[in-house]
């Protein structure tokens, strides 16, 4: 009796061996790449970059761009003369500022993550909330805070007048010199030329079956399939430039302070994925520290807010497994990029 025993502990066994073994054949099973590509292509919202779009009243000429550096880092946009427009979107921070949410101008925590400009000028509409209608427009919001640069835009154009060397380039720049107008155009055309685009991601949607790794390929068919990512993140910039309410618990009203209606109670815009490596901390109340514990956060199905979208309802938890988390991250990684570095360049009046 005691060898049939054995004999049968033996053999269950073998048998949880071989069934561990093939769960793991099956989380690393290769995805051939020419079938991802085929099938993205024929069925699929994501798609290559592209160029980013631009205004046909804002070329980036030379002179507006040389502008629009210049204003982006002086600090006598704000109204102390302390705060520019990067010291919440430092380059070397992934034109962020490694925070939760920002310092708000007297030295507090915002209510908002600061949200990188990398790619912003894909954006249909900025802000979390999507009160921006263009770049232009956003670029103006922030000195005219309270919280943030608390300028009026009078009294800026009455001080950047005053500055020797300012008159001559807005002339340069624009016609009209310096009015609240060219300030925005110029501030807009500056950022979109920071942009991420030739990821490996992009390459292997433009044909390259090589610019992935195997590991790659595996979190990129999950993204588009499985872990439901693609759903939100698709398109030009990897946003579908809509609102969705994550589940995070938050007095933050969100797109219902803009519409006032009570289904965009806690929505926010989708952000865009580009440049990623560079922007933690993530979410638009910077919560949640690395990119590992976002995955953790829509693996177990997002927060628990009474207002939390369909999607996150109905399609989550996703029961990743730990491969299938690893695959993922190896897949978000390649969207990095190196986002082109300005430096503070010399200011006029200085």
């Amino acid at each position: 009796m005691r060898k049939i025993t054995l004999t049968m502990l033996l053999l269950i066994l073998g048998f949880l061996l071989v069934g561990c073994t093939d769960k793991e054949e099956v989380e690393k099973k290769e995805v051939d790449p020419k079938e991802l590509l085929l099938s993205l292509k024929n069925d699929s919202p994501l798609v290559p970059i592209g160029d980013i779009p631009i205004p046909e009243d804002n070329p980036m000429t030379p002179e507006v761009l040389d502008l629009g550096q210049k204003l982006f880092f002086d600090p006598r946009l704000s109204g102390n003369n302390e705060r520019s427009c990067s010291s919440c979107h430092d380059p070397n921070l992934g034109y962020g500022d490694d925070r939760p949410t920002f310092e708000t101008y007297d030295g507090g925590d915002g209510a908002r993550n600061s949200p990188t400009i990398i790619n912003a000028g894909y954006y249909k509409v900025n802000f979390w909330d999507g009160r921006a209608g263009s770049l232009e427009e956003q670029a103006l919001g922030p000195i005219q805070n309270p919280n943030e640069m608390n300028q009026k835009m009078d009294e800026l154009v009455k001080e950047l007048k005053a500055i020797n060397g300012y008159e001559g380039l807005f002339m340069a720049a624009f016609n009209e010199g310096i009015t609240e107008q060219n300030i925005a155009k110029a501030l807009a055309a500056f950022e979109r030329q920071i942009v991420v685009t030739d990821t490996p991601y992009d390459r292997f949607l433009q044909g390259d079956t090589k610019a992935l790794n195997a590991q790659e390929l595996r979190g990129l068919s999950l993204f588009s399939d499985k872990a439901f990512c693609s759903k939100c993140h698709n398109g030009p910039n990897l946003s579908d430039n809509n609102f969705y309410n994550t589940g995070i618990e938050s007095d933050d009203e969100g797109l219902f302070a803009i519409t006032k209606k009570a289904g965009d109670v806690g929505k926010f815009r989708t952000a865009g994925l580009y440049g990623i490596t560079h922007t933690a901390p993530y979410m638009r109340d910077g919560s949640i520290a690395t990119l590992e514990d976002v995955i953790e956060f829509y693996n177990n199905g997002g927060g628990d807010h009474r207002n939390k979208s369909f999607y996150f309802k109905n399609f989550m938890p996703l029961n990743l497994t730990k491969q299938e988390k690893a695959d993922l991250l190896a897949f978000l990684k390649t969207l990095g990029g190196e986002p082109p570095i300005f430096e503070k360049p010399e200011l006029p009046g200085m």
